[in-house]
C-alpha cells in the first residue's frame, strides 16, 4: 500500500469502562479508501477488476427507465465533472472547461435533446452493465473468509434505483486470482447512472485492523441500561463531558461502538431501523456482515474516528461540495446512509443480501 491511515485510540477503553461488553468485541478492517489510480492487481473501491476476458461481464436484467430521477449523465461524465470541480477548486482562475469537458457537455446536450424529442422516459438498454464497487484481495484484507481456493472478492452494482427499497442492486463474486488468465481490457459501462452517488470514484485502500463493539441498538436490554447509566461514565473523568449526562449512549455510539466508513466485518451500523437478523435463503444460517459501503468516512458525530493523518482536514471549517475528505469515494446511498452486505458464514457462495441503514 502506498499510504497509511491510522485510527486514533478511542477516548475511553470500552472493555475497562464496561467489562460486560468485552465478550462482544469483534474484529473489523477499515478500508480507508482514498482517490488514486488502482490497477487490476490492487484492492480498490471503484477501480478496474481482475475480470477474465473469457467470462461474460455481469449485467442487470431488471427493467429500468433512463433518467427517472431527473439525472442524466454517464459514469464517464460524472467522473469528468468531479475532476473539473476539483481542478477549479485548486485553480479558480484557470479555464472553466477543458476541450474534453466541452465535448462531454455537447454530448450530454445532444442526448438530452434526443430524449425530449422522444417524449416520456425510454427504457434503459437491458440488460444494464454493472459498475465495479469494490475489489478486495485476501492478502490485503485477511478478515475475508472466501469459499474454497478463492482469494479475491469483487462487488458490483447496477447504478439504478431498484424497488422496493430504492437502492442499487448488488452482485458479489469470489474468485481465485491465480486462475485468471487474460484480463478483460475494456468492460462495458451503463449508458447512464440513476444518481452520481452510484458512480464510485477510483480509490486505493489502506486496510487497518481494528476492534469494534456493537451499536447501542444491538445491545441487550440489560446492557443498554449499563451503557445508559451516567454514574458508570463518571469513571472516565473529563474525557466525557457533562453534555452527555442525559443520554450517554450518544457518546458511546459516536466514539466507542462500530466504526464509520467503508469496512469489512465488524458490527453493522443501525439507525434507519432497529437491528434485525438476516438469514441465508439456502441454509437458514444467520448471516454475518461482509462489507459496509459507506456514504461518509466520518461525520460530525463520529469525527473522532477520522484517521490521524486526516485530522487537520476533518476539523477544517467547511469544504467545497463534492470535495469533502470524508467522502473520498463520492458514493452516496440512501440519505447519506450505509449499505450493508451480508453473507452466509457456512457457505459464502450462497446468495448474499444487502440493506440500507
Amino acid at each position: 500500500m502506498v499510504f497509511v491511515r491510522t485510527t486514533p485510540p478511542r477516548p475511553v477503553e470500552v472493555s475497562e469502562l464496561f467489562p460486560e461488553l468485552a465478550p462482544l468485541a469483534r474484529p473489523a478492517i477499515r478500508l480507508h479508501p482514498r482517490p488514486g489510480s488502482p490497477s487490476v492487481e490492487d484492492s480498490s473501491v471503484g477501480g478496474p477488476l481482475l475480470w477474465p476476458a473469457a467470462e461474460p461481464w455481469p449485467h442487470c436484467e431488471e427493467a429500468h427507465l433512463h433518467g427517472d430521477s431527473g439525472f442524466r449523465e454517464s459514469p464517464a461524465e460524472v467522473r469528468l465533472d468531479r475532476h473539473r470541480r476539483a481542478r477549479r477548486h485548486e485553480d479558480p482562475y484557470g479555464p472553466s472547461f477543458t476541450p474534453e469537458e466541452e465535448a462531454a457537455m455537447e454530448r450530454k446536450a445532444a442526448r438530452l435533446a434526443e430524449r425530449l424529442d422522444a417524449g416520456p422516459p425510454l427504457p434503459a438498454e437491458c440488460p444494464v452493465p454493472l459498475l465495479p464497487v469494490a475489489q478486495l484481495y485476501l492478502c490485503d484484507v485477511p478478515l475475508l473468509r472466501p469459499p474454497g481456493e478463492a482469494d479475491l472478492l469483487q462487488v458490483l452494482w447496477c447504478p439504478y434505483d431498484h424497488e422496493p427499497d430504492w437502492k442499487p442492486a448488488t452482485a458479489v463474486f469470489w474468485r481465485s486470482a491465480a486462475s485468471v488468465g487474460d484480463v478483460l481490457a475494456a468492460p462495458p459501462e451503463p449508458y447512464e447512472a440513476n444518481y452520481p452517488g452510484y458512480v464510485p470514484e477510483p480509490c486505493l485502500l489502506s486496510p487497518e485492523a481494528i476492534i469494534e463493539y456493537p451499536d447501542y441498538l444491538d445491545l441487550s436490554a440489560e446492557l443498554r441500561q449499563v451503557v445508559g447509566n451516567w454514574s458508570r461514565w463518571q469513571a472516565a473523568g473529563a474525557v466525557v463531558d457533562s453534555s452527555y449526562e442525559e443520554y450517554p449512549p450518544e457518546f458511546y455510539d459516536g466514539n466507542l461502538a462500530d466504526a464509520p466508513g467503508w469496512k469489512v466485518g465488524g458490527w453493522p451500523p443501525w439507525g434507519r431501523t432497529d437491528p434485525y437478523p438476516r438469514y441465508c435463503a439456502v441454509c437458514e444460517a444467520r448471516m454475518v456482515p461482509l462489507l459496509t459501503i459507506a456514504s461518509f468516512e466520518w461525520d460530525g458525530g463520529t469525527r473522532s474516528w477520522a484517521p490521524r493523518e486526516d485530522r487537520a482536514a476533518a476539523y477544517a471549517p467547511g469544504h467545497l461540495a463534492g470535495l469533502s475528505p470524508a467522502q473520498p469515494t463520492r458514493v452516496e446511498v440512501g440519505s447519506a446512509d450505509n449499505m450493508q452486505l451480508y453473507v452466509c458464514p457456512t457457505s459464502p457462495e450462497h446468495p448474499h443480501t444487502d440493506l440500507i441503514q
